[in-house]
Parts: C-alpha cells; sequence; structure tokens
C-alpha cells in the first residue's frame, strides 16, 4: 500500500486527483505547515493553519469522493477532529496538541467524540453545540425573565432601572415559588435516551461537504438579520458602535435606556454578534421581510468625486 505526502499550498485539487490516478496510490495524506516562499523555511503549524487544512481535505474529498485522507494541521480536540472527518477525512493525525501536552490526549479526543456522536442520537438536545448547553437567558450569569412579559415595558440594567428590575424579579420570583408549592412539584433531573441510531464514524464522513461551495452558488433569497435578547444585553454598545462605522446603520441605541434596536437595514453581515461580549446574545435569524439593502444615496444626489 502506498500514501502520498503532500501540500495544498503547490497542487490544486484537480492536479492531486491526476496525480492519484496515475500513481495508483492507496491514500494521500497532506501536510499543511505554511512555508515561507522566499527561504523555504517552515512557518506555522498546528493550530493556526486548521482553516488551510479543511480546506484542503474537502477539495480533495470533493475531487475524489471516498478516497482515503490523512487529515493534519490543527486537530487539538474532539470537535475540531469532527471537522475534518465532516470534511472527508478518513483518518486524523494529531501532532501539535501532543507535544503541547502529552499523548494521553488522544484517549479524550477519542472520549469526546463517542460523546458528539451519541448526542446525535437524542432529539431533546438537537439544539447543543458540541457538548455546551444552549445558554439560558441571564443577566450577569443569573437567570432572568422577560421583563417585558411581566410589565409591559423594556427595563435596562443599570442605575434606577436597575433597582425596579430587581424589585419585579424578586416579585415574580415569590409568585411562581407559591404556586410550586401549591402544585407540589420538585425539580427532576431530566434523563434522555437515545430514539436513533447512534451515527458511527463513517457514517459522518464528508457529511459537509454537500455544504461547501462558492459564493454563486448561494441563494441570494434566504437572508438572516440579527436578534437581540434585550434581557441579557448588558447596554455595553459595542454592536451599536460597528454598525454604525462598519456596517449598515442599522441598529439604533436608545439614548435613555441605551438598549439597541436592529431595524430593517440590516444586511445579517454579523458584525455586531462578533462583537457582542454576551454569549447568544444576539442571535442571526431568519429575514421575514424582503432583502432590499440600502447602498446610500443615489450618484445624481451624491456624486463621486
Amino acid at each position: 500500500m502506498s500514501i502520498e505526502t503532500a501540500c495544498l499550498e503547490y497542487l490544486d485539487a484537480d492536479s492531486v486527483a491526476i496525480h492519484i490516478d496515475r500513481g495508483g496510490l492507496s491514500g494521500i495524506l497532506f501536510v499543511k505547515t505554511s512555508v515561507d516562499c522566499e527561504s523555504g523555511g517552515l512557518l506555522e503549524g498546528g493550530n493556526a493553519i486548521r482553516p488551510i487544512a479543511l480546506k484542503a481535505v474537502s477539495a480533495i474529498a470533493g475531487a475524489l469522493p471516498g478516497f482515503p485522507i490523512l487529515a493534519t494541521g490543527g486537530i487539538d480536540s474532539a470537535e475540531s477532529g469532527l471537522q475534518f472527518l465532516h470534511c472527508g477525512a478518513s483518518v486524523l493525525q494529531v501532532c501539535s496538541a501532543i507535544q503541547n501536552q502529552d499523548f494521553t490526549v488522544i484517549e479524550d479526543y477519542c472520549t469526546g467524540l463517542k460523546a458528539l456522536l451519541y448526542l446525535q442520537s437524542i432529539e431533546e438536545l438537537q439544539e447543543w453545540d458540541g457538548q455546551s448547553p444552549p445558554t439560558i437567558r441571564h443577566q450577569k450569569g443569573k437567570p432572568v425573565p422577560r421583563i417585558s412579559e411581566l410589565i409591559g415595558k423594556k427595563l435596562p440594567s443599570f442605575g434606577p432601572y436597575l433597582q425596579q428590575r430587581k424589585k419585579i424579579i424578586a416579585e415574580n420570583k415569590l409568585k411562581l415559588k407559591g404556586q410550586s408549592n401549591l402544585q407540589g412539584t420538585e425539580l427532576e433531573r431530566k434523563h434522555f435516551a437515545p430514539k436513533k441510531p447512534i451515527p458511527a464514524v463513517k457514517d459522518i464522513i464528508g457529511k459537509a461537504l454537500r455544504y461547501i461551495g462558492t459564493y454563486g452558488e448561494l441563494s441570494n433569497t434566504e437572508q438572516v438579520v440579527a436578534l437581540i435578547d434585550e434581557e441579557m444585553c448588558i447596554n455595553c454598545g459595542k454592536c451599536y458602535m460597528t454598525c454604525n462605522d462598519a456596517g449598515y446603520q442599522a441598529i439604533q441605541f436608545d439614548p435613555e435606556i441605551h438598549l439597541p434596536t436592529v431595524t430593517d437595514s440590516c444586511t445579517g453581515c454579523t458584525l455586531c454578534l462578533s462583537v457582542c461580549p454576551i454569549i447568544d446574545c444576539i442571535r442571526m435569524v431568519s429575514r421575514t421581510t424582503p432583502y432590499e439593502p440600502k447602498r446610500g444615496l443615489p450618484l445624481a444626489v451624491n456624486p463621486v468625486c
């Protein structure tokens, strides 16, 4: 059995396919360490080159469906290993992660991969992100209800508004506690059982290939917009600033209560989501209105110098 080692810095997917066809190889290993074109020395490897390695694996897997690929370059967790499998890799190679720690990380990766595959068989946990549960609505780590549903208006979490929030939340907790005592309910740990077969590794190889393509293959009718959870917002204004200076000025910031509001000008660029310090405070949801981006003033009104 012959396995070829190659680098996609110098070969595209079609060239590799021809090379394999002529050489009669049984598999291919892509070494994705970046190389200095001037000196020929190695520059970087490990986790920093994972996007390049994923591109290489998916390109070859797309050109040669079912061909054995040994992936390497940035596998430092079970989740990143799963990414390479989804891109078409058959076998995973780990180097930098072992150098940073020791060989026991392999056992962690195997256990984590088994857990990720197991979670896919439980329907109640489909909203989980890998082994991470969905983020509950909270304010600085403490679960909170929707204030607007309790009193009919919005309240931020600073100054005198914060004192009002605390009072409303405390009254709501007492009300819920009284209802639970009357009903005699107790919190119980939920137990979930698989309702469909647990996928094997061979079942997930190349799972993401059908979603990989060029921009021209995307549908311009499927647009998303930002949705801000005001109860989780800490009123920092970062979403407003980035949208105002680098986006489409689609976020309005209330001058009194400091709560952001997304308007119809949103194009779904995800800048606000990227800079928001609170995980899942901003989510991207499907647009329900026609997509009509605003490109500014017409040239006839504001000519270019």
